[in-house]
């Protein structure tokens, strides 16, 4: 049975929501992540179909982030308003269809164009899911359960890569990957419609405490945690989307791996993440602070990077690849996801996280394309690493300016478990 009866006469179930959240939302990660990176394996045949540079390849991302970015904050403050998973839902089955007739465009401008479409209702995601799973997930298990959710992205990258490069190396056309991901996508669209709430049962009493007056967005600009944390995360995503972005190309044009090793190389990155994210944040969890475990991770993500390239050794390259994943961006970003959670207004969680992506998002905006201009005009792509690197260094500092106590865990926050 699924669930149990007590005395009172209240139902309470065998499994509680907060764990069904956060597996749902794990794989709404997957399906957002898995779709973007069937387009990575592929830039190749993209770039000669339609005799591209490499600028303009980089802009293919460019643009689709553009689209997402530019719905983070309008996103997360209609979920606010009109109810998150009002907002989530859709745009999961949308941003699915649109992957689909992706593949179907005969000419570049269509198919960037379509590309956008997939970004804009990938950008309905972020605030109102975190906003949902930060309103879930009990206090005690805040950092743990993101990174769970988070290393999502760890899987959908690794899928999307071997997805495409499988489908390339059985004579497959390019579209191909772009017809076949839209079926998972669509159905873990409709999994959510079927098992997120919009409000679980627990959080009354904190919707009660935290009745506020209207959210000015500048509120959370004077917050110094919040300032720290949305100039972090955009130095950490600008990094990862030069490394997500361009590592295929620069294993098949630097290094001369084919075919599918060039998605089990570049999934060195995402599976080294898995169970580093989850480590790091029961440690942040155990600590009941954030910024000293930012501290380790930042520099060594930094050094990671930038040795992706500063070597020709491959055991270095292999070596760097994994420290980059343990260290880097899909690690960082449960643990900052804990500062802004501590220090977000609570009548507006999913503005306040749809604000946190779009900013630490324009990285990925800019970093296809920087790079990919970087590598038109130096010949080499190793320039756009160490410009990330420099990125990195400016987060770091950002990091070390958090200020916040030990996170306090009242009876309240750790008996709230919802469903």
């Amino acid at each position: 049975m699924a669930k149990q009866v007590h005395d009172n006469g209240e139902k309470k179930e065998l499994v509680p929501y907060w764990i069904k959240a956060v597996i749902v939302f794990f794989l709404g990660w997957i399906a957002i992540y898995g779709t973007r990176a069937i387009l990575n394996p592929v830039m190749d045949d993209i770039q000669n179909e339609f005799s591209l540079s490499a600028g303009q390849l980089g802009m293919i991302s460019s643009i689709f982030f553009i689209g997402y970015a530019g719905l983070n904050i309008p996103s997360g403050m209609l979920g606010d308003k009109i109810g998150k998973k009002k907002v989530l839902v859709p745009g999961i089955i949308l941003f699915g269809l649109f992957a689909a007739i992706s593949g179907a465009m005969p000419s570049f401008f269509l198919f960037i164009l379509m590309w956008l479409m997939v970004g804009v209702f990938q950008g309905f995601y972020y605030g109102p899911q975190y906003g949902l799973s930060s309103e879930a997930i009990p206090k005690k298990h805040l950092t743990v359960g993101s990174a769970i959710i988070n290393s999502g992205m760890a899987f959908g990258l690794s899928a999307g890569y071997y997805l495409s490069s499988f489908t390339i190396e059985a004579g497959m056309s390019w579209r191909a990957p772009f017809y076949i991901v839209a079926i998972p996508v669509v159905l873990i669209g409709l999994l959510m419609w079927w098992l997120v709430k919009e409000k679980p049962k627990g959080k009354d009493v904190n919707a009660v405490l935290d009745k506020q007056e209207k959210l000015k967005m500048s509120v959370l600009f004077k917050n110094r945690n919040l300032l720290m944390s949305y100039i972090t995360i955009f130095c950490a995503i600008y990094g990862f989307f030069v490394v997500v972005t361009w590592m295929p190309y620069y294993l098949q044009h630097a290094r001369g791996i084919e075919g599918s090793a060039v998605a089990t190389v570049s999934s060195l990155v995402p599976w080294a993440a898995i169970p580093a994210s989850i480590f790091f944040s029961w440690v942040a969890d155990r600590l009941g602070k954030s910024r000293p475990v930012l501290l380790i991770m930042l520099p060594a993500s930094l050094i990671a990077l930038v040795s992706i390239v500063a070597f020709d050794n491959m055991y270095v390259l292999y070596a760097a690849l994994i420290g980059y994943g343990i260290f880097g961006k899909i690690s960082t970003n449960p643990v900052l996801v804990a500062v802004v959670a501590d220090n977000a207004p609570k009548n507006a969680y999913s503005t306040s996280f749809g604000v946190y992506n779009f900013i630490g998002m324009c990285g990925s905006i800019l970093a296809p394309y920087i790079t990919g201009f970087l590598t038109d005009v130096t010949g080499s792509l190793n320039m756009g690493f160490y410009f990330a690197g420099f990125l990195l260094v400016i987060g770091t500092i950002s990091a070390a300016m958090i200020k916040e106590e030990k996170r306090v865990i009242t009876d309240d926050e750790t008996a709230v478990t919802g469903g």
